[in-house]
């Protein structure tokens, strides 16, 4: 295939993507004619229909979407191979895309990130904040953030932050009122404030006492998907929430908060950076992933 070919390939998956002649073109920086003229041209010389179209909209057939899936990976190696070609500058350069939890970047990655920005002007990162899991193949990130617990057996993954506990908090008023539950089934008697997950599942509750893991399912008036409003609802005196340590110490050094259950909730294995096991890392991710090593 000739490089005429290679390029109308390319444009393929703009036009794919954007599901758009009109803004496929304004991407490309080409008119609609020329890039009409270009799909057609190489539907006729693979033979194949790859673009259903019409008056509203453009999209893969079945043969599109199989060149897609073999598109895609040929494609971002070619980006990887050219990324590393950085090496060869004076100064690191490129552009490194992270999917993370926000608070895995609140409390970990920003600092390694605004060190390594301010130290390398011309390396660009992206940290995209997603509460659910992403597949960071199909949407082309360079890595994810996970929690140890939740890898992904073909992955390489670096340690990058210190185990976490989580801590089940509540106003003293509210305990007042209430009473103080003495184990993780007393639960069952409160209020609780529910955390809707990405996916829309309820998260269930998480304790671990002398080897004995529990889930926990508990009610409340309150559902939500946000940790920020869960923790505003509790300091409300809506009921009893269920946190990351780290986002109550201080309201419990204040006393604004009482912790329960302590003993409950043992340590568990804290954040990795993943990224798939045959990609080559450029040396703006390399750089990154130095930084972000956990040296505990």
């Amino acid at each position: 295939m000739g490089r005429e070919e290679l390029g109308s390939l390319a444009m393929f998956l703009i036009v794919a993507e954007e599901r758009s002649f009109t803004r496929a073109a304004a991407k490309l920086g080409v008119s609609q004619s020329a890039l009409s003229h270009s799909m057609r041209r190489l539907e006729a010389k693979l033979g194949l229909r790859l673009l259903t179209r019409t008056t509203r909209s453009v999209a893969p057939t079945e043969a599109g979407e199989r060149l897609i899936e073999t598109l895609g990976p040929a494609l971002e190696d070619i980006d990887v191979r050219i990324a590393s070609l950085t090496a060869l500058r004076d100064r690191p350069a490129g552009t490194v895309r992270i999917t993370t939890s926000g608070h895995a970047a609140r409390t970990i990655l920003w600092s390694a990130v605004d060190r390594l920005t301010k130290e390398y002007p011309d390396i660009q990162v992206e940290l995209n904040i997603e509460s659910g899991l992403t597949d960071i193949v199909a949407e082309r990130f360079d890595a994810g953030v996970r929690l140890g617990e939740r890898l992904e057996q073909d992955m390489i993954a670096v340690k990058i932050g210190p185990p976490l506990r989580m801590a089940t908090v509540g106003v003293p008023d509210y305990f007042a009122r209430r009473g103080v539950p003495g184990a993780p089934h007393e639960l069952a008697g409160h209020a609780c404030i529910n955390l809707r997950m990405a996916r829309g599942s309820i998260y269930a509750w998480e304790f671990e006492k002398d080897g004995r893991a529990l889930k926990v399912k508990v009610d409340g008036q309150l559902v939500l998907n946000d940790v920020d409003l869960i923790l505003a609802a509790a300091l409300a005196g809506h009921g009893i929430a269920h946190l990351v340590e780290d986002r109550v110490t201080a309201l419990l050094e204040q006393g604004r908060l009482v912790r329960v259950l302590d003993d409950w909730c043992a340590p568990f294995d804290g954040y990795y950076l993943y990224y798939p096991s045959r990609r080559q890392p450029s040396p703006a991710f390399s750089l990154l992933l130095n930084a972000l090593r956990y040296k505990g």
